[in-house]
């Protein structure tokens, strides 16, 4: 059968996955490197032209372009979407400085892990269906490029790709303890501005207007606002101010992240947050923001099918997985909240992402492959 073909096709792929996988980290595609990020797409297309696959690049202005790539199926009927991400957190320059590196069954390298073992494993999957005479559907492989930055350019492509899918797939790298995700938290985050009036601190203080201190009272109050037990985190993660320790600061910024488990949550916690930057916390100051990348949830209840195939793929195939929560954001909460069975987090098991010891369990290429390709011919 068409599905033990594509299964077997996979099982000694190993080293191929490795190698392309090898090429794809060493190729600097920071989110703001729209030319890096393309050259990621170059390679994904080059490995996957041949017979049986269609591809379309969908250019971007400013970003990465999207990568659509298209195994027919047998017979028609709503397709099947796996979907990836191309850039990384990572500036350029990274990959000059600590490249790919294999050690046993560890790979490590600038995205190894987030995602570009996911990319391989896409591209290997559709391989194996074209090569195996595809599915009883089309299966399409969707490659993006600003997912680490909010996916403002990917996501109008990602929903006008999944319209109508039958399910979609996100390849997102499996969480530590080798399960897949079942459902993920939503966010957006801000950029917020303090004006206030420069001054000399020793000569003429009290005609100051201090934008530090009127951001640094903003930032107790918004923390205040996390709510571990319903799942809110607010975080100001970056802050920028001042010119020298006698010079009253007339500006400060600040960039802040907001995570909610569902929907509801997000016109409350923006109400709330709007209220305390409207404050006028230091006389004179006046405080501006914009709100950045609007991240929806993964909802649980539209996981639990492709879940229930998962584990039953990965059982034959002798790895036990489960699903689990994760408070990080991804594309696939886009397709969650399209009502489309979507599942996460089926690429290889990785850890560490966004840091220098991020890493990719080699010996998952294969097996994560195989489930992957199972589930989608028992759909």
């Amino acid at each position: 059968m068409a599905k033990h073909e594509a299964i077997d096709w996979l099982a000694p792929r190993r080293a191929g996955m490795e190698g392309l996988l090898e090429t794809l980290v060493n190729i600097e595609s920071f989110s703001y490197d729209k030319p890096g990020v393309d050259r990621v797409l170059d390679a994904l297309a080059a490995f996957l032209s041949g017979p049986g696959v269609s591809l379309a690049r969908i250019p971007v202005a400013g970003f990465g372009d999207a990568l659509k790539v298209t195994v027919a199926g047998k017979g028609g009927g709503a397709p099947v979407l796996m979907m990836g991400h191309c850039d990384t957190v990572f500036p350029t320059g990274t990959v000059a400085k600590r490249p790919y590196r294999a050690a046993g069954d560890l790979a490590f390298g600038p995205g190894v892990a987030d995602m570009k073992s996911g990319d391989v494993l896409i591209a290997f999957v559709l391989k194996a269906l074209a090569e195996t005479g595809g599915a009883p559907f089309p299966v399409i492989g969707l490659f993006t490029g600003d997912e680490e930055i909010g996916s403002d350019a990917g996501r109008p492509i990602i929903e006008a790709t999944a319209k109508g899918a039958r399910a979609v797939l996100n390849m997102e790298p499996g969480r530590a303890s080798g399960n897949v995700v079942s459902a993920r938290k939503g966010g957006f985050w801000m950029k917020i501005s303090v004006a206030g009036r420069a001054a000399h601190a020793g000569v003429n203080h009290a005609a100051g207007r201090n934008a530090m201190e009127a951001l640094a009272r903003k930032i107790v109050r918004l923390h205040a606002l996390t709510d571990y037990e319903s799942g809110i985190t607010t975080n100001v993660g970056v802050v920028k101010s001042g010119i020298g320790h006698n010079t009253v600061p007339p500006l400060a910024e600040a960039e802040f992240d907001v995570r909610i488990v569902s929907e509801a949550q997000r016109a409350p916690i923006v109400a709330a947050i709007e209220e305390i930057l409207k404050a006028e916390d230091v006389p004179g100051t006046a405080t501006t923001w914009q709100m950045m990348s609007r991240r929806v949830p993964m909802a649980e209840e539209t996981s639990r099918d492709l879940l229930a195939r998962y584990r039953a793929a990965a059982a034959e195939l002798g790895f036990a997985v489960d699903g689990e929560f994760t408070g990080g954001c991804a594309d696939s909460g886009f397709t969650s909240v399209m009502g489309i069975p979507t599942l996460c987090g089926l690429g290889p098991v990785g850890e560490k992402a966004h840091t220098e010891e991020e890493v990719c369990r080699l010996d998952t290429l294969v097996p994560r492959a195989q489930a992957t390709a199972a589930v989608i011919l028992g759909l």
